[in-house]
């Protein structure tokens, strides 16, 4: 339950102009009501709501991904990413840095799922992607470092022409090589495109599609900054593909190499956007009302692939119905460490309590074949240190 709470504070959290949904109404606590209850919904997003059930159910699994990797990567700051509806909804209705990783970080959950079910064969949509696998007639194309690449920069300048708008107008006669081909490491001599690659592009699109549409003829701030950290959430899982090859010959011998592209781990992915989110720059509209700017103007202009925010942030440290703030109140700390989980930083000075638990847990196991592991009880004692 407290995941679909989760789900539906992303979805909608925002107060959407011409949909006539009231917020805290009770539609946060069911996603799938987003598709039920809005008739005017067009294209493609009409299509995965109204016809596709196992996408929808793979946008939601996204969702739902994203805000558990928020929770890990932030369980020993201040702002803990806390799943509690109120404190999200209230955190998701301001463009603090909290809320750009959010953003970030579901869109990037949403085009993991649904690359990953192409990969796995649970949508019929989709595939692994084989645009490099075979050429010739169905026979193998053999490759090198320097076909290799030609071969993406012509897949990606093709999707980027379709499926982004005015792209191709800010990269005329420039060498536009993305961050995919700098991050993948091309072995040497010749190899085969084979395996199954992800299909991360059709991840991406159907991410933006989904999360995007209802924004983009809005050209507020709110909305631009939330459109370009959605971007950049995606961007990540897109530039942190890398190249995953198998031998194949006579007595381990590697006398043919395949190589296909795939995914990363998504906690690497999530790790990325920490950082992100730490370098993370403030904004400000510019004269013209349709871009932003750096709110110092000597600091340079965020790219796409770095987070952007307009608020400041609360210190998290006190509850503050306001903000979206529960306080640091009875967090467990480190008395030791000099990092954010540090008493010190996590309780706001305010001092901690120390006590000594016991607790019983596995030890003394043994492995016995085959396959069974026991373990002995044991009573083991436990300092931990609370925030004041």
């Amino acid at each position: 339950m407290r995941l679909l709470m989760v789900i539906a504070i992303v979805i909608f959290a925002m107060p959407i102009t011409g949909f006539g949904w009231a917020e805290g109404s009770n539609i946060l606590l069911d996603p799938y009501l987003m598709c039920k209850k809005t008739r005017r919904l067009r294209g493609k997003m009409a299509e995965i709501c109204r016809h596709d059930s196992a996408l929808l159910k793979e946008i939601i699994n996204g969702i739902n991904l994203g805000f558990r990797e928020c929770e890990f990567q932030f369980r020993n700051r201040r702002w803990n990413c806390t799943a509690l509806r109120k404190s999200m909804r209230k955190i998701l209705m301001r463009d603090t840095r909290e809320t750009g990783f959010v953003n970030a970080i579901t869109s990037a959950g949403v085009t993991y799922a649904v690359t990953k079910a192409c990969t796995l064969g649970n949508l019929i949509e989709c595939s692994c992607d084989r645009s490099h696998s075979r050429r010739n007639g169905g026979q193998p194309q053999m490759v090198n470092a320097v076909t290799a690449v030609a071969a993406l920069e012509r897949q990606q300048a093709a999707y980027e022409k379709i499926n982004t708008t005015n792209v191709a107008k800010r990269g005329r006669g420039k060498n536009r090589r993305g961050r995919l081909l700098k991050n993948i490491k091309f072995p040497e001599g010749e190899w085969e495109w084979g395996g199954c690659s992800d299909n991360v592009n059709f991840g991406f699109r159907h991410s933006r599609v989904f999360l995007d549409s209802r924004y983009r003829r809005r050209s507020d701030l709110r909305t631009m900054v939330k459109l370009h950290n959605n971007r950049a959430g995606r961007l990540t899982i897109r530039d942190s593909m890398r190249l995953e090859c198998k031998c194949h010959g006579l007595s381990g011998s590697c006398t043919v190499k395949t190589c296909w592209l795939k995914m990363p781990p998504f906690r690497e992915v999530a790790a990325r956007l920490r950082d992100k989110f730490d370098r993370a720059s403030k904004v400000i509209l510019r004269n013209d009302g349709n871009s932003y700017m750096p709110e110092i103007e000597t600091l340079k202009q965020p790219t796409k692939y770095d987070l952007v925010y307009s608020d400041d942030s609360p210190d998290f440290c006190e509850p503050n119905m306001r903000t979206g703030s529960v306080g640091t109140q009875e967090r467990e700390c480190n008395a030791t460490s000099l990092k954010s989980d540090s008493c010190e930083q996590l309780c706001c000075n305010r001092g901690y309590k120390h006590r000594i638990v016991s607790e019983w847990v596995n030890c003394k196991c043994v492995f016995k074949w085959c396959c069974e592991v026991t373990c002995e009880k044991c009573l083991e004692k436990r300092e931990i240190n609370t925030c004041l």
